[in-house]
């Protein structure tokens, strides 16, 4: 990774410079270099001079000097040339090779860190120690956002979000498997969730206007501590899971939107099947046909009110009324009275996701 940051230093550098330059490491092979020939060769006697020559010291017509990131050197820049010009490139190049090389190692470090502690790979107890170690605020207000790849073309989900969030010392993005890509995205305290759900749109948006990326989003609870970024994730992954089963045409699913639906996606499928039994013991819920069901659902969309729901199915008050009475009949529910709808309501929901049969079952 390092070779690549200071390769394009290099190339950056090689016409402002006028002289061929590169970097070599601790074996004094050439890693980086503006002539492209001279990558891979071994400089003689690198290894041991580089011991002894201080930080500045010139060998076979090129002018070198040590830089590190870490306690010892690790590298060397090299500069054609053994007069005072050339060693001032080198010790010019070498000081800001190695606060690009420190900048890059801490980004580093901190993108793995955050991802190890998404995932649940580090102790508790290790958190705060390799926070404190990489100077990281542990106590502002964090999210974790799931997006999931459906379908889309070769271009990567991880490269387009990247993109989108700049800030690498408050933003990460960071791949979990070929399709899904994570954000933990830096927010203020007491965000909207509309908020959360905007920021996710636009997500969304870009990857599919921009780039014909289709992509659903499960966004977790917010949170002040950096030891609930795991629980963060897994209230994505929930959301995800349960946007799957209950509500398929959502692209966006947020863990505190899910409602009942939570609840119901944790229960075994033994006591969702009991449940179903328990309500339609006069009759079962697959006696009722597809019309008879999407009549149900926008009786239930319009709030239980039989005019509204007539005007919205076209059709006269009494016909409605009509298929009411026969959904009583069938079931023993009334779903104009709230007790009874509620149990029905909580019923679809049941099969629906029997019906689905996650796996986790």
């Amino acid at each position: 990774m390092a070779n690549r940051v200071f390769q394009g230093v290099v190339y950056q550098m090689k016409d402002a410079i006028d002289r061929s330059l590169g970097v070599v490491d601790e074996t004094g092979t050439v890693i980086s270099c503006s002539d492209l020939n001279l990558i891979g060769e071994v400089r003689d006697g690198f290894a041991a001079l580089r011991l002894d020559g201080g930080d500045a010291f010139v060998q076979g017509g090129w002018s070198y000097h040590q830089f590190s990131s870490t306690k010892h050197n690790d590298y060397a820049v090299f500069v054609e040339g053994v007069d005072e010009p050339a060693a001032r490139y080198a010790s010019l190049l070498a000081i800001s090779l190695q606060s690009i090389k420190q900048y890059h190692d801490e980004k580093f470090d901190k993108a793995n860190f955050i991802k190890n502690v998404v995932l649940d790979n580090i102790l508790p107890g290790d958190i705060y120690a390799k926070a404190r170690e990489l100077h990281f605020a542990t106590d502002v207000s964090r999210v974790v956002i799931l997006i999931r790849v459906t379908s889309g073309s070769d271009i990567s989900a991880y490269d387009v979000v990247s993109g989108l969030f700049p800030d690498k010392q408050k933003d990460f993005v960071f791949n979990i498997s070929e399709t899904d890509t994570i954000l933990v995205k830096e927010i203020r305290r007491g965000i909207d969730q509309r908020d959360l759900k905007n920021l996710a749109s636009s997500i969304v948006d870009t990857l599919a206007g921009e780039h014909y990326i289709k992509a659903v989003v499960g966004i977790g609870t917010p949170i002040a501590n950096l030891k609930d970024l795991a629980t963060s994730f897994k209230e994505a992954q929930i959301a995800m899971e349960v946007g799957k089963v209950f509500d398929t045409e959502q692209s966006i699913i947020s863990y505190d939107n899910l409602g009942i639906a939570r609840l119901i996606y944790q229960l075994p499928t033994t006591l969702c099947e009991m449940f179903l039994k328990e309500v339609f013991k006069q009759g079962s819920i697959e006696s009722l046909d597809a019309e008879t069901l999407f009549t149900i659902q926008r009786f239930f969309e319009n709030n239980l009110n039989v005019s509204e729901t007539s005007r919205g199915l076209f059709v006269h008050r009494n016909t409605l009324v009509y298929r009411l009475e026969k959904i009583k009949k069938l079931t023993g529910l009334d779903l104009r009275e709230f007790d009874d709808a509620i149990v029905f309501k909580v019923a679809l929901m049941v099969k629906k996701y029997l019906t689905a049969n996650p796996a986790k079952y």
